[in-house]
């Protein structure tokens, strides 16, 4: 896939504004923040974010799941044929598409796991549940890392352990609001061990010791790929590691949260006070002047065709840097996750991505 430069735009800035007014609309943290990221990241970013939203918000609150699924397999023949929709999101991801080298399997596969959803797939193993969220998570942080300029495989694989991580944590949050919705992520062969018949459990949710065994178990994992990602981070570039510091960070809190509240996610949803996401701000700001020596953990088998795809493609010349604050680009970072990830209750999976995170 050849590259385009960002002197010749696909993209006019109407259509990118038109991005930006999509996000004021869900986020005041998005609109105080965002002009605090470098020109080239904020542009890129918003794009991918607009693109990804109207691509769930279609699956989801449509009246017919699979066309929409369908129509939008078609946008992206577009979008990487250099002919977009006529739709301010259609172009100004393909423009980003074009300048960044995005691989088409990187939004292919995020299609792909909301197909997932709409089948109302179950997941009985942890390997499953991890290919589900490889592609609603996973693939979101590879394209993050391409926005930034790293192609190294052992960077894309730490980017894709935090967004299958965040993920993991999304789930054991929202077991309760998932399975009134008839939806349900734990893996089943986990329920089985702890002697809770998944169909049974479904049709009367509640929770029990033997559940919260289960959660836990979830957060564990969610922990080992933190802690995992947080090497991977130390080879970004200076300027985006307080943002995914801080996204890590938040995550690891949410479902520490979830732990306070002796893991009975199906009664209530686990919410980090903005205490104390001050707090987690300010820790990855000093997160981000460490150096952390690299992991030699091996990738995720469930991530590896999103390293190999975004390792392949062809990088792009270097975009100009541009001074801008360290504060205002953690919390953009923080609250695109978030916004990306948080699910509209009334249509869709409280679990699908983040792309990324919820709002807590």
């Amino acid at each position: 896939m050849s590259t385009r430069s960002p002197d010749d735009p696909l993209a006019t800035p109407a259509d990118h504004e038109a991005c930006t007014e999509l996000l004021k609309h869900g986020s005041k943290t998005f609109q105080a923040a965002s002009f605090a990221l470098p020109a080239d990241m904020r542009k890129a970013a918003t794009a991918l974010y607009a693109f990804c939203r109207l691509a769930d918000d279609a699956v989801d609150l449509g009246v017919d799941g699979p066309a929409e699924l369908g129509a939008l397999r078609a946008r992206l023949d577009g979008i990487y044929g250099g002919q977009p929709a006529d739709h301010p999101a259609d172009r100004a991801f393909a423009e980003i598409v074009a300048a960044y080298a995005i691989p088409r399997e990187l939004p292919e596969a995020l299609l792909e796991g909301f197909a997932w959803d709409l089948e109302g797939r179950r997941y009985r193993t942890l390997s499953d549940l991890n290919a589900y969220a490889a592609r609603v998570a996973g693939t979101v942080g590879a394209m993050m890392t391409l926005l930034m300029g790293q192609r190294a495989p052992s960077v894309l694989a730490r980017a894709c352990d935090l967004g299958v991580a965040m993920q993991l944590t999304n789930i054991a949050r929202d077991v309760g609001e998932d399975a009134r919705l008839g939806r349900l992520y734990l893996p089943l062969e986990w329920l089985q061990e702890e002697g809770i018949d998944p169909e049974a459990w479904l049709a009367q949710p509640l929770y029990s010791d033997a559940l919260g065994r289960v959660i836990e178990k979830l957060l564990r994992t969610a922990d080992t790929l933190y802690a995992r990602a947080a090497h991977g981070i130390s080879s970004l570039p200076a300027a985006c590691r307080p943002a995914m510091h801080a996204a890590r960070l938040l995550y690891c809190e949410i479902g520490q949260e979830v732990r306070r509240r002796g893991h009975d996610s199906v009664n209530s949803r686990a919410i980090v006070p903005w205490t104390r996401k001050s707090r987690l701000l300010a820790e990855a700001t000093v997160a981000s002047a460490r150096r952390q020596a690299a992991t030699h953990a091996a990738m995720l088998e469930e991530t590896r065709f999103l390293v190999e795809a975004a390792a392949a493609s062809v990088p792009p010349p270097p975009p100009a840097e541009e001074p801008a604050g360290v504060e205002g680009r953690v919390v953009w970072v923080v609250d695109l996750f978030a916004r990306l990830e948080e699910r509209d209750r009334t249509g869709g999976a409280a679990a699908r991505p983040t792309y990324f995170l919820p709002a807590t």
